[in-house]
């Protein structure tokens, strides 16, 4: 066993028992295999995959940088201590909770009014104050922000938190939703789009019934997202022993949709909510690090794609920081941790096989490239960089096996002009995006990584890291504190809980 790396992390039976307990970790290296391993002094060892392939880990763990202090981004949330100093990343993606209400009940969910016993639901106005909140997170205002729940979808008052958002300064918004009502209603899909909603993230288990209960909604949710032109990205959660076999075939069915999919994220099971106590045989059982999900996409397509096709999120820091030069405007920093996720992008050539970027451009080498050159000063840096393009991009691309029509030099232009969320706007419309976000819980939580997070919630009590939300329990606490019996919530609004419930389709 090689210890590759040292850490902090907490006891997963402390935490089990309502403490955080706060211990040293190691990173290590047994077997070509990459585990996490800690020891608490009352609850003894504990070891978890971290990266079933050590090769892979190493490659990824190379791109790691350091991004700019976010002094508003905090875990120290009520009786939550604090596990670290200053956070290191600023918010790539904000999460708003509108509600833990749903119509819908998934056994591996976050969080539902049903199962907590209270609604948490905040009101218009204060929702306004959360999405101001983010907009002016320091040192960067939030630009992206994710509409989540439970089910949002469920609130009457959906499409005004959609303009609120927009309103703020938001340039990308997004709405996390199961599909059910998209499904349902051609017309609530075009509301959206009027809206100005830039995405739908809908949940997408699987292919089939077995795996996927919903599987036929989903469908009919992207033929209505398709009659008014509005994306999607596909957000399946990943068990051991349920649905990780389709994988691959949740891959082709986007390659096969991908003129309104344009992506899928991936999503490894998360222990924590709900799934928090399980004993260990069964959580090793149902747990997928990414190298199991890329393995299920080799053996779907014949190493057309394979796991040296991905790369971690801070693979393209370079890329913002070059705009951040050529436009004179602060960019969007991708400073997560190279374990917070990973993704490539799939083509497709003329006999409708997918090409994965990495086959056509040395991503590498251009990266390199742009790193250097954004180090470039003096007079005339701007003019100078790029000419250093025009001249020298074309030298990455082996356009012989490129997709046809296919033109990096046009393709950063647009990246120059465009900016950060705009700037691939080109490139992501002739590919698909293939990517995972394995969020931490109390097993593997890495306090390094945590401290690099970049998906934020904004919450009544500030801006907390996703994985200290739902992994430490922050959430549960915020919820707790703010949200309404159900008994109560059902006395102000002369409704019933019970008849969220969709009866067309199975809950769970």
């Amino acid at each position: 066993m090689t210890v590759l790396e040292k850490t902090t992390s907490i006891c997963p039976t402390c935490y089990n028992e309502g403490k955080i307990n706060k211990i040293d970790a190691e990173i290590v290296e047994e077997d070509d295999k990459v585990y996490i391993t800690k020891t608490c002094k009352k609850h003894g060892d504990f070891k978890d995959i971290y990266f079933s392939d050590s090769k892979l880990y190493k490659k990824w763990m190379q791109y790691k940088v350091t991004g700019t202090e976010s002094p508003d981004v905090k875990t120290e949330i009520l009786d939550v201590p604090a596990l670290y100093d200053v956070h290191l990343s600023q918010s790539v993606l904000t999460n708003l909770l509108v509600t833990n209400r749903c119509d819908l009940r998934c056994s591996y969910c976050f969080m539902n009014a049903g199962a907590s016993g209270s609604v948490y639901e905040p009101p218009l106005e204060e929702i306004k104050r959360l999405i101001v909140q983010a907009r002016n997170e320091r040192p960067m205002g939030s630009k992206a922000i994710q509409i989540t729940g439970g089910e949002p979808t469920i609130r009457d008052d959906i499409l005004d938190i959609v303009r609120i958002s927009k309103e703020a300064g938001f340039s990308h918004v997004q709405v996390n939703t199961n599909g059910m009502k998209l499904a349902e209603s051609e017309e609530f899909c075009q509301q959206l789009k009027d809206a100005k909603v830039n995405t739908i993230y809908m949940s997408f288990d699987g292919v089939t019934k077995e795996t996927n209960p919903w599987v036929e909604k989903n469908k009919q949710a992207i033929e209505n997202l398709r009659k008014v032109n509005l994306k999607c990205v596909l957000v399946p959660v990943l068990i051991g022993d349920k649905n990780v076999h389709e994988t691959g075939k949740i891959v082709r069915f986007a390659l096969d949709n991908m003129d309104i999919v344009r992506g899928v994220n991936f999503q490894p099971i998360s222990f924590c909510g709900r799934v928090v106590k399980l004993k260990d045989e069964k959580r090793m059982k149902q747990r997928v690090d990414y190298v199991r999900m890329m393995a299920e996409i080799e053996k779907e397509f014949d190493g057309k794609i394979s796991r040296d096709d991905f790369y971690p999120v801070p693979f393209v820091y370079p890329v913002s920081k070059l705009i951040e030069l050529l436009k004179g405007e602060t960019q969007v920093e991708f400073t997560a941790h190279p374990g917070c996720g990973g993704a490539t992008y799939l083509f497709v050539d003329d006999d409708g096989e997918p090409i994965p970027v990495t086959r056509f451009i040395d991503v590498e080498r251009l990266l390199d490239f742009i790193n250097k050159e954004s180090e470039i000063s003096g007079p005339l840096k701007k003019i100078r960089i790029a000419s250093a393009f025009l001249r020298k991009v074309d030298d990455f691309v082996d356009y012989d096996k490129a997709p046809h029509g296919f033109d990096l030099k046009k393709l950063l232009k647009d990246a120059a002009i465009g900016g950060s969320y705009d700037s691939l706007r080109g490139f992501h419309y002739k590919s698909l995006f293939i990517g995972s976000m394995w969020f931490q819980d109390p097993y593997n939580l890495n306090v390094d990584r945590l401290k690099r997070c970049v998906i934020h919630y904004t919450t009544s009590e500030g801006i907390v890291p996703f994985c200290a939300y739902n992994g430490l329990g922050i959430g549960d606490k915020i919820r707790d504190k703010y949200a309404t019996s159900i008994k109560e919530w059902e006395k102000q609004t002369g409704r019933k809980l019970k008849d969220d419930l969709r009866k067309d389709v199975p809950l769970t």
